[in-house]
């Protein structure tokens, strides 16, 4: 067999490793933010299924959230444990007091996201797309820095 010509070797400095305590808190806290995000994009879509259809199903969540009907139920199971939603077997399902307050600081943040992106001069459309990740990680602080800048006339 034929040998491979090697492609010299460059030397890249590698960045020192984290002690496994931190990198495995590291991960943790990351895993963690990714569940919560799912949980504000569910009971937001419940809220704005409700609020149009007067109810949310499984199978408008999944086509709404582009995921299949074994991912809304698997989720909607860990939102009834954290007291999101109620729901019954093959019943609709409704956001709990909990939920509807998440939903409603979920929406508020996308809006003030939105709206400083749009003061920027971003096309709606484009802020539409990064608020939707933007929106799940912004701080406090600095959201109230938007909602600050956005009422300076």
């Amino acid at each position: 067999m034929p040998r491979l010509a090697r492609k010299p070797s460059v030397a890249v400095r590698a960045a020192p490793l984290r002690p496994p305590a931190q990198s495995a808190e590291n991960f943790r806290r990351s895993r963690r933010d990714r569940a919560v995000e799912t949980a504000q994009d569910y009971v937001e879509a419940i809220a704005d299924l409700t609020g149009a259809l007067g109810e949310a199903r499984v199978v408008d969540l999944a086509r709404r959230l582009g995921v299949t009907h074994v991912t809304v139920n698997r989720t909607v199971a860990r939102l009834q444990r954290a007291g999101y939603v109620n729901t019954q077997p093959y019943q609709a399902i409704f956001l709990s007091a909990a939920g509807r307050k998440l939903a409603e600081e979920c929406k508020r943040r996308h809006e003030t996201v939105v709206a400083f992106l749009r003061s920027l001069g971003i096309s709606e459309k484009v802020a539409e797309l990064d608020a939707e990740g933007i929106e799940h990680h912004v701080s406090p602080e600095t959201l109230a820095a938007f909602e600050r800048l956005l009422k300076k006339p």
